[in-house]
């Protein structure tokens, strides 16, 4: 399995030679300049909320691509009236694709698109495939619900907002890393604007500090699984 960070909360994943991209905000990301959205592979699309933040570039690059939507109920239905291909799902649900299982979970947010349109619950992502488990948080703060995760399964990854102020901090991360019984975090939902903004150092020492690993990814950098 291979993530690569496109930065603030989008991630592209590839598993088993099949392409994921997770929450695609590239194009008015000032940061991430240097990725070209048309150059990007999608074979399935995961959006965990409506927020234009996640979504912006999701029709353009499903439509170049024809890759599936896969999201809430509320969320398919305005890409499915786009003509788009989509796989509803709610929470609690899992779903078996040719890429692996993929589990719709809770996230403590809001959702709505740009144009104050209800974007139905947000969630996150476990994702089973390649023999390596991961869970995509989402936008969220610290919730309790994240003990459940290492119930069904053990995560070789977490990934979690960082950034504070709209989602959970680095401090509240590292209670939820406790929470998922998962040492190895990777933190997006960081640096994109002023609210988000964080200490790459002082944030990597207070992961060390409690024997965690917090990996800071450039935008465009991956890691392997």
């Amino acid at each position: 399995m291979k993530i690569t960070y496109y930065g603030h909360s989008c991630l592209g994943i590839e598993v088993n030679e099949v392409n994921i991209l997770v929450d695609p905000f590239i194009s008015a990301n000032e940061k991430a300049s240097h990725i070209d959205i048309n150059t990007l592979k999608a074979d399935y699309i995961l959006l965990t909320h409506a927020h234009q933040d996640h979504v912006l570039d999701a029709e353009a690059i499903a439509k170049r691509t024809n890759a599936m939507i896969v999201s809430n109920f509320e969320i398919t239905s305005h890409f499915e009236a786009m003509g788009l291909e989509v796989h509803p799902m709610n929470h609690g649900g899992s779903w078996d694709f040719e890429f692996g299982t993929v589990k719709y979970v809770t996230a403590i947010h809001t959702s709505s698109f740009a144009d104050g349109t209800y974007g139905g619950q947000p969630g996150g992502f476990v994702i089973e495939g390649e023999r390596k488990n991961i869970y995509i948080a989402g936008d969220t703060a610290l919730t309790m619900d994240m003990k459940l995760i290492p119930m069904r399964l053990k995560l070789d990854l977490a990934i979690l907002p960082i950034g504070d102020n709209f989602t959970m901090g680095v401090d509240d991360a590292i209670i939820a890393s406790d929470f998922l019984q998962c040492d190895k975090i990777m933190g997006y939902h960081f640096d994109t604007f002023g609210y988000i903004e964080i200490d790459h150092e002082e944030s990597k020492r207070k992961f060390f500090d409690k024997n965690k690993d917090l990996m800071l990814l450039g935008i465009g950098e991956g890691i392997e699984l």
